[in-house]
This record gives C-alpha cells, structure tokens and sequence, in this order.
C-alpha cells in the first residue's frame, strides 16, 4: 500500500478546476492499493489540510470549489525513514505540531502558474519524492507558450504564426507588430491555461482592449494568426521501458455558431452550444497524422507521464500546434480521461497507471 499525496488549488485562475479535478480523483482512486492524503493549496499559497470527501470538490450551483483559508497549515519536510519519503505534519491550534503521514508520491493536480509550470515539481525533486507528471524543464517550457513553440519549430512542427509582446512595451510598437499579421487574431497571456486571458480580435480597432485583459493575466502575451481548421485534441501517456508515447485516438471539439472560440465558461460552465466528438469524425489519415505530431511534441519537450496535444486540421490536411497540456484537466468528463477510456483505459486504472509510472521513474537527473 502506498500513500499518495493529492496536491490541488493554488495560486493561479485556475484554481477552481484543480478542485474539481481533485473531486474526480478522489472519487475514483483505486482505494485497494492507495491510501490517499488531500492538501489544498491556498489562493495565496498555503498548504492546508482538506476534506477527502469528493462530494465537496464539485461545481456547485455555477460555481467552482476553492480551497478555504480556514484549514490547518500542513508542513512538508523530508522524511528521517530515507530517500524517496516525505513527512507531513500539521499545525494545530496553539502551534501544536502532529504528525500526519509519510508520502510515497504526490499527484500534482494544479494547473497554470505556480503548479504546472516547474516551480512545485523542484520542490519535489529537492523532497527526493516521486510525482506525477513531467519535469522541472519540461513543465517550465511547456507552460509558456512562446518557449512551447519555439521548441516545437526547432522539431519540425508547425504552429501558428504569431508575434510575442510585453506590458512594457509601447502599444504603438505592439500594433506596429501585431499588423504583420492577418485578422482574425487570438491574444492569448503566454502562461495561463482554460483560456483565461484569452480573446478573439476581428479588427485592429478590438486589440487594445484585447491586449487589456491578457495583460491582466501576463506581463507576456502571445498575437497569433487564427487558423481555420478543426479543434482536435490528442491524448499521449509516456512510453514504457523506454518505448515510443502512446497516443489516444483524437477527439474533436465542435463549436456552435453562438460561440467565438472554445472559452473558459464553454468548457467548464455549459456556456454556448459544443459538442465532444469522441473520437473525432475526421479521415483516417488525418487521425494517423494527429497521433504521430502528439508523439513527436511528447517528445520534444521531453515529456513525462501524461499530456494533451492541441491541435487544428486543416481542410488541407495539414496539422498545426495549438498548445501542449502537461497536467490538462482530469474531471471524469474532461477530455483527457475520456480519450482514454474509448482506448479501453478506465479512469481508475488511469489514475494508477500514473502513478505507478511516477513510482517507477523516480526522482533525480534522467
């Protein structure tokens, strides 16, 4: 039996979906083989102690969970039991410090800034414990869009063209810029996730206010050229004993005419008219062609344990890059777990499967 540390919330806008994700876990979690300590992470980024009954961690009402600042703060140090533990204790009321639980892993479930981005995952390689999911590097890199496809271009992938500003440039420059570009175009904050931040501008007279509300996300925000073609998205689990990625079977994401693009509201809220097309009703080559460009940006990033390729398919058939999930959203109805389950891959056995690989690889240079 290994004792898994769930780590979720935090401090970035997408703190409500990394609890809701959190709520699928724990629902589904193999509970024979895993004992199961949940820690919440604060909007202002405290570790606290939160309840383990998944019927808190839903959307309620409109409304997203969160975790409270009400709860006692947990500390996290490595453990005296070796390599590959880490202790938590609690801070009751009083300052009275109790022990709490030894970890084997931890199931990282936060998503954007301050989770999926590195900077959590060198926490756990200084702790020496396993986690799910990619790397320090990889984290870093494929949270940030401007380095996403700078590295996928240096592969041979094709992405969207694109120019990237900065708040402290003069708007006059970024329109200079943005006008080598044809319209529509997406301004997108670089590091944000669930399309916050993100809007879509028909003419130049809409990129300020555009600029605006990315800026309010990021300092560094992306311009890219829309691209018109289908929404697909590919889920890829790292191979084992050093094989190729495994690739799902595409599925593809189906807008209404009431809605601009796939936003925030639309894919967590119910705004709009979308449908899920699992798998995705595109030609067989097209499929084969979505699953190889997957691997291969697996690959260049030098993924690990999971993620989610975003692409578009153009009428031509061509498969361009969107964006690369290395933590994409894991409620029971999120994309990611429902492409593996057309694979014959349950949630559960999903959920063990990553685990048991972060249990396999270990910490340290690899």
């Amino acid at each position: 039996m290994h004792t898994i540390a769930l780590i979720f919330g935090g401090r970035s806008s997408e703190h409500g979906i990394s609890c809701v994700t959190a709520g699928g876990i724990l629902r589904q979690i193999d509970r024979s083989r895993f004992d199961v300590v949940p820690i919440g992470v604060t909007s202002d980024g405290r570790f606290v102690e939160v309840t383990g009954d998944p019927e808190h961690w839903q959307i309620t009402n409109g409304l997203a969970p969160h975790v409270p600042d009400s709860g006692d703060e947990i500390i996290l140090q490595q453990s005296r039991l070796g390599q590959g533990k880490v202790e938590l204790r609690v801070v009751r009321d009083g300052g009275r410090i109790e022990h709490l639980a030894h970890i084997d892993a931890v199931f990282p479930l936060l998503h954007g800034p301050y989770g999926e981005d590195g900077t959590i995952q060198g926490l756990f390689e200084l702790w020496d414990v396993p986690y799910v999911g990619s790397g320090v590097l990889a984290s870093a890199a494929s949270m940030d869009k401007d380095f996403t496809k700078r590295i996928l271009e240096g592969a041979g992938l094709n992405v969207a063209r694109g120019v990237v500003v900065r708040a402290s440039e003069p708007r006059a420059a970024v329109r200079e810029r943005a006008s080598s570009l044809t319209y529509p175009l997406f301004v997108k904050p670089a590091r944000a996730g669930s399309s916050f931040g993100v809007t879509k501008v028909d003419a130049p007279e809409q990129l300020d206010a555009a600029l605006d509300e990315a800026f309010r996300f990021d300092p560094k925000v992306l311009i890219e050229q829309g691209v018109e073609g289908r929404e697909v998205e590919c889920g890829v689990l790292q191979g084992e004993n050093g094989q190729a990625p495994r690739t799902s079977l595409p599925g593809e994401v189906v807008i209404g005419e009431d809605l601009a693009f796939y936003d925030y509201e639309s894919k967590y809220f119910g705004k709009g008219t979308v449908t899920i097309d699992i798998p995705a009703a595109i030609p067989e080559q097209y499929v084969a062609a979505v699953r190889e460009v997957a691997a291969r940006a697996f690959e260049a990033l030098e993924l690990e344990g999971l993620a989610r390729v975003d692409v578009f398919v153009t009428g031509a058939g061509e498969v361009i890059v969107n964006e690369v999930n290395t933590m994409p959203g894991f409620t029971q109805i999120s994309m990611f777990p429902v492409l593996w389950e057309n694979m014959g891959i349950s949630y559960a056995d999903l959920i063990s499967h990553l685990i048991d690989n972060a249990l396999e690889r270990g910490v340290g240079l690899r």
